[in-house]
């Protein structure tokens, strides 16, 4: 049986209310005729009579009455859905997806989520952890962290941090078995453990500064990871050199684990930006996390870098 449309459900309704298929047309907007054809199509699909007409007056019929008390039951439910519609108009609620890059994005939101689940109770958030590039619109996210320089194009972009640096570290234990590199270009003799990218397959560069020249060195390597967690643990193991963002390693570098080289090479790079789709933007329960997320600092102060004369830089 061909389903019955929703318009010829609300000139039932609005005949059964008024009685009279000329009132309903003019609440609708339509012409009582063809008021009068919809009813009469709803009663041939179901081969029953729902009103009784005459000259005078309409009238429901028993199964009219019936239908009428159904429907306004549903009707009411209907309306009552798309008045909890508006709760997403007026204040945030639902449910905020976001995808953040696995070691940088858990630094940024350990202190972020905690204090947006308390000021917005309504909104849940569902956090995925991914380095690689991601479709926000495909995958059907919100809003996603990453580097700068992944953000997608076409994406309205919000900066979160600063300037993030990145260094070249390694064991103490690597140092005294395998020498420093004075210069980038002495990792090709060195072990290194480098980052592949998850969806590209692209081996993340090594970028160095020279009198101002940006430049990569393609280092060798017995060690590939999608994952920069691991990376430090390997290189907090003795496996080899690792290029990693100081924020991320920063209790190791700290506490001796790791130790940085080629500091006056490594140039500092673009920060974590919070993007999304520009017509996502007006919704409040995004609205309300772009505000907090860019209200102050949200990752904790990087620890202080030396040249090679020993000052901090």
């Amino acid at each position: 049986m061909k389903p019955v449309s929703l318009d010829s459900i609300r000139i039932f309704l609005a005949v059964a209310e008024a009685r009279s298929f000329t009132a309903a047309a003019i609440r609708l907007g339509v012409t009582p005729a063809a008021a009068s054809k919809a009813v009469k199509l709803l009663e041939a699909q179901h081969g029953v009579i729902v009103f009784v007409r005459n000259t005078r007056r309409v009238a429901l019929t028993e199964a009219g009455g019936v239908l009428y008390a159904s429907l306004l039951a549903a009707t009411a439910q209907i309306d009552d859905a798309f008045t909890a519609l508006t709760r997403f108009r007026e204040r945030p609620a639902g449910t905020l997806r976001l995808t953040v890059p696995r070691a940088l994005g858990a630094l940024v939101l350990k202190g972020l989520a905690p204090r947006f689940q308390r000021a917005y109770p309504d909104v849940a958030l569902d956090i995925s952890l991914d380095d690689g590039e991601v479709d926000l619109l495909e995958q059907g996210f919100d809003a996603g962290i990453r580097l700068g320089q992944s953000v997608a194009q076409g994406m309205v972009a919000v900066r979160l941090t600063g300037e993030l640096a990145w260094s070249v570290v390694g064991a103490p234990a690597y140092f005294a078995r395998s020498g420093r590199p004075l210069i980038p270009e002495d990792l090709v003799r060195h072990e290194t453990v480098r980052y592949r990218f998850h969806r590209s397959k692209a081996l993340a560069p090594w970028t160095f500064v020279r009198d101002g020249d940006s430049f990569h060195v393609e280092t060798g390597h017995k060690l590939v990871v999608n994952d920069t967690g691991l990376i430090a643990d390997f290189a907090r193991s003795g496996l080899g050199l690792a290029y990693l963002p100081d924020i991320e390693i920063a209790q190791d570098l700290a506490d001796g684990r790791l130790e940085r080289v080629l500091e006056s090479f490594s140039p500092p790079t673009s920060g974590l930006f919070l993007y999304f789709a520009a017509r996502t933007q007006s919704q409040p329960k995004l609205r309300v996390f772009i505000d907090m997320a860019t209200a102050g600092d949200l990752l904790p102060p990087s620890p202080a870098r030396y040249g090679e004369a020993g000052y901090i830089t």
